[in-house]
């Protein structure tokens, strides 16, 4: 199978990249470089990954689709940062609504067959009143970037239902792993690794008892293979069910790496949720997925990458 992956040079989407050439498929990766990089497909280089370094809301986007022809597009491109969307919500639309549909048109007019598309698997439903939240849960984003995610699972119903383009949406919960940058302004757990490796006093927005749901990148490429054949019009909740408050996170991340510094607090973000956790059971019934990392054997594993990176 042609596949092609937009965000392909990010931290989860470079990940996708390897995992689809490793189940033998044609793979092509799609990114503007803004955040992803090109150090994270250097050995999907070797076997034959392309990539082509296109924004989503480009012109010529239509063109690159019809040379690849791609069977399945696994779109994780997106303005991510909920602060940013926040800041200046025209941009985050321009990006993720209007981006996403640029490349909608283009894999209509190139004959792809299926989108996969990630969604943000908290900011959809903004502050749930029951947890783990169902992907029924009909809330209200607290976000524009929760918005501009979520209106794009009915323009993927539209498509499906006027063009024939079928597709599945993966409502991702706190991604973490290898590859995610230890200086960004995203990926706490990284972000937390990051600091204590080098000595630095890591900072906690709010009172760190806002919760999360902790999900490992190798089980987010695991939903996404299981998607492939699977999941036709349907969104999935794709994270643990488990409830980790900030204090808990950093107190994991610290016996991790043995640090023994003070924690140090800072004002609470806008936009940002309380709790949320996600409910998997739909993933489990018709994807046959599970998640198979434990937090603190993903926090060890994300420790060794980031201690490799700041050694390097």
């Amino acid at each position: 199978m042609k596949i092609l992956v937009t965000g392909g040079a990010g931290f989860i989407g470079s990940h996708i990249v390897d995992r689809m050439l490793a189940e033998g498929h044609d793979v092509a990766a799609l990114d503007s470089l803004i955040s992803g990089k090109r150090s994270n497909l250097a050995g999907a280089f070797e076997r034959g990954a392309r990539l082509h370094e296109v924004d989503i809301r480009d012109p010529s986007l239509g063109r690159l689709l019809a040379e690849e022809r791609p069977d399945t597009v696994m779109h994780l491109a997106a303005q991510i940062d909920v602060r940013v969307s926040v800041a200046d919500p025209s941009h985050d639309a321009d990006v993720n609504i209007a981006g996403s549909l640029n490349l909608l048109n283009a894999a209509r007019e190139a004959g792809t067959r299926k989108i996969i598309m990630a969604s943000s698997g908290g900011c959809i439903y903004g502050e749930p009143k029951t947890l783990p939240v169902k992907e029924t849960y009909r809330g209200t984003p607290d976000s524009p970037y929760g918005i501009s995610k979520k209106v794009l699972h009915d323009y993927l119903a539209f498509y499906r239902k006027a063009h024939g383009i079928d597709f599945t949406v993966l409502a991702l919960a706190n991604v973490y792993g290898p590859r995610q940058d230890p200086t960004g302004e995203a990926g706490v757990v990284a972000i937390f690794l990051g600091a204590m490796l080098a000595g630095k006093q890591p900072v906690i927005f709010g009172d760190g008892k806002q919760t999360r749901d902790f999900v490992h990148v190798s089980d987010i490429v695991g939903a996404f293979v299981r998607a492939v054949g699977r999941g036709s019009g349907t969104i999935f909740n794709i994270g643990t069910a488990v409830e980790t408050n900030v204090l808990e996170l950093w107190d994991a991340c610290a016996r991790a790496v043995d640090y023994s510094g003070e924690v140090q607090f800072a004002p609470p973000r806008l936009g940002e949720l309380e709790r949320i956790a996600l409910d998997f059971s739909r993933a489990r019934r018709k994807l046959d997925w599970t998640p198979q990392m434990s937090l603190d054997a993903g926090i060890a594993d994300t420790a060794a990458w980031v201690r490799s990176r700041l050694t390097a």
